[in-house]
């Protein structure tokens, strides 16, 4: 694999929430700075609100949180914006959603989240009463954050071109861009293997298994089923916690930290 650059870097300050581009991206072990470092609680559950139980959080994905020197703004549907550190925003945020949250900067210990079965969501439709698991979150991110399953996700423009979505659906931290001719699901072969870009460098911990949330409306973006129906028939593999599941996209994690650039250079190690 040569030829592969960085072709975009991507943060979301408020977990399920849209979030930014950006030119520059810090990474360490705890994954990328400001991202996911916020999260909205449910008042009633104690889950963290995260989009894939779409029936509750899907509207989620109409705010944007941008962070600006430290502090992150949340852009509403229509249009104003509050600041995350305003007093108001847990009552803002929740009249929006129509449920009792609370947006949270720690990670509390055990903090779970609600994931319904994503293929069964598409098929009844995604206010069914769907079973699925309570998955603990974080657990290989060291600090606060609310990442999943790992500190940070990538995907190859080649595995997008094929599905044909936007990449953002996917919420990855990194978009690779692949030469021509590359395959796609290329990210198959990266588990326990590492990358370098600059002075930073990544080892790929575990394919990442895809839920509902990249099917959804993203903001003027209307539904996507594809983005699950074309992995899930073409690429169903092992993906750590959540078994066979629809793939696309690896986990990485930061054995070496620094700063990576849009338009830096990817090289995979044999």
């Amino acid at each position: 694999m040569v030829g592969m650059q960085v072709e975009s870097l991507r943060r979301y300050p408020v977990k399920s929430m849209l979030g930014e581009e950006v030119e520059t991206l810090f990474v360490d072990e705890r994954g990328a700075e400001g991202d996911r470092r916020l999260a909205l609680v449910d008042s009633t559950t104690g889950h963290v609100a995260s989009a894939k139980q779409a029936r509750l959080w899907r509207d989620l994905l109409k705010c944007t949180a941008i962070g600006d020197a430290g502090r992150v703004s949340i852009g509403l549907p229509d249009g104003t914006t509050v600041a995350a550190d305003d007093p108001e925003v847990n009552e803002v945020l929740s009249r929006l959603l129509g449920r009792s949250v609370r947006l949270v900067s720690k990670r509390p210990d055990g903090a779970t989240v609600e994931r319904p079965d994503p293929e069964k969501l598409l098929e009844l439709g995604l206010d069914a009463e769907v079973a699925g698991r309570i998955l603990e979150i974080g657990l290989a991110t060291p600090g606060d954050s609310f990442t999943d399953d790992a500190p940070l996700h990538a995907i190859t423009t080649a595995t997008l071109d094929h599905i044909g979505v936007e990449a953002l659906r996917y919420r990855p931290n990194l978009v690779i861009a692949t030469p021509a001719g590359c395959p796609p699901y290329v990210e198959n072969g990266w588990t326990e293997r590492e990358i370098g870009i600059g002075t930073v460098r990544l080892r790929g911990l575990e394919l990442t298994p895809r839920c509902v949330v990249p099917t959804l409306e993203h903001g003027p973006l209307p539904k996507a089923p594809q983005a699950l129906r074309t992995p899930a028939a073409e690429n169903r593999l092992p993906a750590g916690s959540c078994g066979l599941a629809a793939c696309a996209g690896i986990y990485f994690t930061a054995t070496t930290p620094g700063v990576i650039r849009v338009g830096d250079r990817v090289t995979l190690d044999p």
